[in-house]
């Protein structure tokens, strides 16, 4: 049971970041780094007794640490949510789907910086899982199109989504690196709070002046507090407690479970179906995911 739960905690984080994309369509006219610096201090006020908790072993931490603290904050807590933030906003010219399902590549990225930061052993049986995990994700997201069919506007979106996939790529190994000193809950309340302050800082210095013409409707205050208790503060705990107990290289191919729950949410909700090539690649998904988890897990 205690090998099966660190995945079982990534995939459902993962299925919970898929619903993201549907509480920020109602954010799309407010500012992205206001979103940012909102959602982020609300979570940080939500996990601050762990933060003081953990403050004796987070004042233990030494520079390399810190790097990774600072990496994690703002590539994964602010650029890579700014990016697909940005890239959502294109969703006249590009299905929401596809900027969700964009962070297949998120393993790419995740699994080289994993063999050259942490050193993590990749066996031959690993990369073909992987490489079998992100060609069933490049059939969910594409089918049998090309992207020499898409417009600027879609490139753009796709470029930025890509950008996010790199950032919380990243975030995994960086975030992997801090877990070797500190426990998941401290982690999760460290990188919540350093993003809501330099999220903060970064507001005011860009938007200080027209900060006060900003307002939020009700249902947009509704959909912000939903993502703290839901895809936001709360998600992100339970994918540091996964991490915690897994290699970042295994973590990141849960992952895929976002993209993969994300089309089906589509499917649902605005009736896109799935064509065969998109069924083929979600097969390929979740065999891959599920013989993964056969591995061994142990960091």
């Amino acid at each position: 049971m205690k090998k099966i739960l660190p995945p079982l905690a990534v995939i459902f984080a993962a299925i919970m970041w898929s619903l993201d994309g549907f509480l920020r369509q109602e954010l799309y006219s407010v500012s992205s780094f206001l979103v940012i610096t909102l959602e982020h201090a609300f979570g940080a006020l939500l996990f601050f007794p762990l933060l003081i908790k953990a403050w004796p072993d987070i004042k233990s931490l030494g520079q390399r640490q810190w790097i990774s603290v600072l990496w994690i904050s703002i590539f994964g807590g602010i650029l890579g949510t700014f990016f697909y933030t940005k890239a959502l906003s294109y969703i006249n010219y590009i299905d929401l789907s596809v900027v969700v399902l964009l962070q297949k590549l998120q393993p790419i990225f995740a699994i080289a910086l994993a063999a050259i930061i942490l050193r993590e052993k990749l066996s031959q049986r690993f990369i073909g899982l992987a490489i079998t995990a992100l060609t069933g994700g490049y059939f969910v997201t594409f089918g049998t199109t090309s992207i020499a069919d898409w417009n600027d506007k879609t490139i753009i979106a796709a470029l930025l989504a890509l950008l996010a996939a790199f950032a919380w790529g990243s975030s995994t190994v960086f975030g992997k690196h801090v877990l070797k000193q500190l426990p998941f809950s401290a982690v999760t309340a460290l990188r919540l709070a350093v993003t809501a302050i330099v999220a903060t800082i970064i507001l005011f210095a860009t938007q200080g002046e027209h900060l006060q013409e900003i307002s939020l409707s009700a249902i947009q205050w509704r959909n912000l507090i939903l993502i703290v208790f839901s895809t936001g503060a709360v998600a992100l705990f339970i994918y540091y407690y996964g991490l915690n107990h897994l290699p970042a290289s295994h973590a990141t191919l849960y992952e895929l479970t976002w993209p993969l729950s994300a089309m089906i949410l589509d499917w649902f909700v605005r009736g896109q179906t799935l064509s065969p090539a998109q069924i083929l690649g979600a097969v390929l998904l979740l065999g891959s995911m599920i013989l993964l988890s056969r591995e061994n897990s142990n960091v």
